[in-house]
């Protein structure tokens, strides 16, 4: 079966208000999630990134947000009106095709980076891995077809 699915991403940087100056966060390395064709539909499809998370707060702590393009903020690819859920996980260590499981719009907090300036210059070259699944039970049931969305990434000092 011929299956085309890309996730355009995109990031949000908050900073609390009389605290942004002292409380800064960046993400960089991100880039869009392309699945191009998939053919088991039997095995979930995994993409997975390492990217840099900067926070300059209290410890290096951050918290991550991510809402999906779907209905209501989920996690979901369109094509015309046929939607294929995904999976977003988040590790805070780089190079991981597995961690913690996002629910759209709620936050995982006491997340810790290492990284030692905003771009990952020095230092390690990532921080964190951003992990993408589209589960086997959602290509199985998708009609062939090419699917995108968008999912926000929202990073706040903690």
């Amino acid at each position: 079966m011929y299956r085309i699915a890309k996730v355009a991403l995109g990031a949000v940087l908050l900073a609390s208000g009389t605290m942004a100056s002292a409380q800064r966060v960046r993400i960089t390395n991100l880039t869009d999630v392309n699945f191009g064709t998939i053919n088991n539909l039997a095995a979930d499809a995994i993409n997975s990134q390492s990217v840099c998370v900067w926070a300059n707060g209290s410890g290096s702590d951050y918290s991550i947000t991510a809402t999906g393009s779907g209905p209501g903020g989920s996690f979901s690819l369109m094509n015309g009106s046929w939607q294929l859920p995904y999976q977003v996980r988040w590790n805070s260590q780089p190079g991981q095709t597995n961690g913690t499981l996002l629910s759209a719009g709620t936050p995982i907090t006491n997340q810790v980076t290492n990284a030692q300036n905003q771009t990952c210059g020095n230092g390690p070259p990532t921080t964190a891995s951003l992990i993408v699944v589209l589960p086997s039970a959602s290509l199985s049931s998708a009609t062939a077809g090419s699917y995108s969305g968008t999912l926000t990434l929202i990073v706040a000092p903690e």
